[in-house]
């Protein structure tokens, strides 16, 4: 028997519409409850370290990149600083930027892959340090031979100052050894060491040179000594440094920025402070060697003058034989001078008498004579011109005064001209009654206009 089987239509379910702020904050919740803390490998790529002292960027593979912070409180406990291209391990946990939408990895830890970060930050230090020039050979001060005065900056109870004074006091008693303490190891070490080295170029004027030692240790325990402060400090130092810090085949920044390294403290002792009986020998050897030489140059200066005194003349006779010829060259000079000065001073009065027979003097005074009588002539006549002009300038100022037309206004005359033209009236046709009239006498003018006019021959 079969049985019909009906289909019953299932209510219709909306689908869930997220915000984005709900979709970022369930995806936050999500990656940081399934990923609280993790480990990652990878290249770090776009790093920056702006002025906040955070360190900013990205951890990638071939296949993939992820992007990654490290916040400054972390930040400052890093020995190395990171570099694009530097393969590292990070430890960190994941977290959401929601303004953004972007994920990214917030470490708390990062290493070196392959060399721990202690190695990494010495080569970083080393790289940057040979840059500024700071282990240039020709930056290192010489070391005195044998210095009196030395000052040893390093930890007081430690192994390497007893050695140093051990294999000192032991070479060269006398010598006066300054222990300036400081911390050898810790993160407050390598500003110890900056002001103790500080403190002996100010205050200890007269040390000759500086130690600074420390017995051997671990690279985390050597770390002050290559820190890059410590660096800048000894260079600075006007008093030459020594650096003997750990075992011959530890190597720290400050054995490098020193004027000399020494591989151990005692090493350090040995090279500064010569041996006394080693010094008392060389010296009895170097005397012995000089005085034989001496001996020896003696002896042969006193062979060489017994020979130069064998073929050299008694010096008195030269001594005659010079003072005869020279008063017998004096004679001749002498002679020579006075038969030359004879014949010079014979000349020199012909000379003289044709000086004056050719003396410009007279013809000068006789020039001087001529000049005055024509200056005399010359005076006369310009005067007799200038009278003569005055008269003939008299007479033609009296004619002109004459026929000039004021003399004629004078007598009672005037001059009619017409208005406005100015023109001068001879005829009485040429105005007409209305006419502007001007009239000029002896003394000022009259203005009018004419009335009536006549005609006359």
């Amino acid at each position: 028997m079969n049985q019909d089987t009906t289909t019953m239509d299932l209510p219709f379910q909306p689908p869930r519409i997220y915000t984005v702020s709900r979709l970022t904050a369930e995806i936050k919740s999500l990656l940081e409850g399934e990923f609280d803390l993790i480990w990652v490998e990878g290249e770090i790529s776009n790093f920056s370290c702006p002025s906040s002292g955070h360190f900013y960027m990205s951890l990638k593979d071939e296949h993939a990149q992820i992007r990654a912070v490290m916040f400054r409180p972390q930040a400052r406990y890093l020995k190395f600083t990171p570099e694009d291209g530097m393969m590292v391990i990070a430890r960190g946990r994941i977290g959401v930027y929601e303004p953004r939408g972007e994920y990214q990895i917030i470490l708390d830890y990062l290493e070196p892959l392959g060399v721990g970060a202690l190695a990494a930050a010495f080569e970083q230090v080393k790289r940057k340090l040979a840059l500024e020039g700071i282990f240039d050979a020709d930056q290192k001060r010489p070391i005195p031979f044998l210095p009196q005065r030395i000052a040893v900056i390093t930890s007081p109870t430690g192994a390497a100052i007893r050695d140093f004074l051990h294999i000192a006091g032991r070479r060269m008693p006398n010598l006066d050894i300054t222990i300036v303490p400081v911390r050898v190891q810790g993160d407050e070490a390598a500003g110890d060491i900056v002001e103790a080295l500080e403190l002996v170029n100010q205050e200890l004027e007269d040390i000759q040179v500086i130690v600074l030692t420390r017995g051997g240790g671990s690279l985390e325990d050597l770390w002050p000594f290559n820190r890059e402060e410590v660096a800048y400090a000894i260079r600075r130092s006007r008093i030459p440094v020594v650096s003997a810090v750990g075992h011959e085949v530890d190597l720290t920044i400050s054995d490098l920025a020193a004027d000399l390294r020494a591989p151990t403290p005692s090493g350090a002792a040995e090279l500064l402070v010569k041996e006394k009986e080693a010094l008392t020998r060389d010296l009895k050897a170097f005397s012995s060697r000089l005085e034989m030489a001496l001996e020896g140059m003696l002896a042969r200066t006193r062979d060489r003058i017994k020979s130069l005194s064998a073929r050299m003349r008694d010096p008195r006779r030269d001594l005659a034989d010079a003072w005869l010829k020279l008063d017998d060259l004096y004679g001749r000079v002498l002679s020579m001078a006075r038969g030359f000065i004879k014949e010079k001073s014979r000349g020199l009065a012909s000379i003289n008498e044709r000086l004056l027979l050719n003396s410009p003097s007279h013809a000068i005074a006789l020039r001087t004579q001529e000049t005055g009588f024509h200056t005399h002539a010359l005076v006369q006549a310009i005067s007799g011109r200038l009278e003569k002009r005055k008269r003939d300038s008299l007479a033609f100022t009296e004619k002109l005064g004459s026929l000039s037309p004021l003399s004629i206004l004078k007598r009672g005359y005037s001059i009619t001209q017409k208005l406005p033209d100015m023109t001068v009236l001879k005829d009485s046709a040429q105005v007409s009654p209305g006419s502007g009239i001007k009239i000029l006498l002896a003394r000022g003018a009259i203005n009018g206009v004419v009335t009536t006019t006549e005609k006359g021959d």
